[in-house]
């Protein structure tokens, strides 16, 4: 298994679990294409397109930081032309960048709706619709997107309509792009079954001190991984982390958690099947409600 000299194109790379993907791959001798809207710091967000370069290559891989706003057409084609320039293709692209505003019908400004609507679902297409044209050229492509398992039941809408219909989104280009392009370019979701600690968790849900109940992004990076190792035949998955990651033989688990004593909080989204593996201790509250 190795993704050197492959090109991976990831939205949202400039921190959290996007850079944590970037950084995995990148041990291997990827190429990485940053792109993120971050060019210059922010106090309150940790991270640029230019430090997570710095990260990337001293990984072990090559990066290209480039200033993309995935809502915008013309900034995409930018950044793939980039990206193509500078690595001569395109191999993988992991559609990560996402934009999160849980709440109910009545307090979700327009504004909000709008910005996750374009961000997830539009964003997602977005992107892979520039970069076909390279992706359909690669040896062995794939398109992965951090997006649930399509589950229609009123539970995980009630809470918040806007925000899940935009992630619902995403997932559903990855169940229509699986079919459209199979035995061409495997296309696959993956999902946390926990709260990941993210600028998201701090932030917009439960603040730094919900940390201690979260694993580290760490662990959709070795999700991602092991997915885009895979033959192009492996397609239109929607996989829970940890228990694929147990399928495909770590043992370890604890080794993502931020306190691997405290009980972990359960992310959004997650169905009952597959059950989460031994010894995982969720809490019984979730960041739905």
């Amino acid at each position: 298994m190795s993704l050197k000299d492959k090109t991976i194109f990831i939205t949202g790379a400039s921190r959290g679990i996007g850079l944590a993907i970037a950084e995995r791959c990148a041990r291997d001798g990827a190429n990485i294409v940053v792109a993120a809207k971050t060019d210059s710091p922010n106090p309150k967000l940790a991270g640029t397109i230019h430090s997570a370069a710095e990260a990337i290559e001293k990984a072990g891989g090559r990066a290209l930081p480039v200033v993309c706003d995935i809502r915008d057409e013309a900034s995409v084609e930018a950044a793939v032309q980039a990206a193509v320039d500078r690595f001569g293709g395109i191999d993988i692209v992991v559609n990560n960048a996402s934009a999160i505003y849980p709440r109910g019908t009545a307090d979700t400004p327009m504004k909000r709706y709008d910005l996750m609507h374009q961000v997830n679902a539009r964003g997602t297409f977005l992107v892979t619709q520039k970069c076909l044209p390279y992706l359909e050229k690669a040896e062995n492509p794939h398109i992965l997107a951090l997006s649930p398992p399509l589950d229609m039941r009123e539970m995980w809408f009630e809470p918040h309509v806007a925000y899940t219909s935009a992630k619902y989104g995403m997932s559903l280009c990855i169940l229509g792009w699986a079919g459209e392009f199979r035995g061409k370019i495997a296309a696959n979701a993956i999902w946390p079954r926990t709260a990941v600690a993210t600028a998201a968790i701090a932030n917009v849900l439960a603040g730094e001190d919900a940390f201690r109940n979260c694993r580290k992004p760490e662990i959709l990076a070795d999700t991602a991984y092991l997915v885009l190792n895979k033959s192009k035949d492996f397609t239109g998955n929607f996989l829970i982390d940890d228990s694929f990651l147990v399928s495909e033989g770590v043992t370890d688990l604890d080794q993502y958690a931020v306190d691997p004593t405290q009980e972990l909080l359960p992310d959004f989204f997650v169905p009952e099947e597959p059950e989460a593996p031994q010894g995982v201790n969720i809490m019984k509250i979730s960041l739905s409600h």
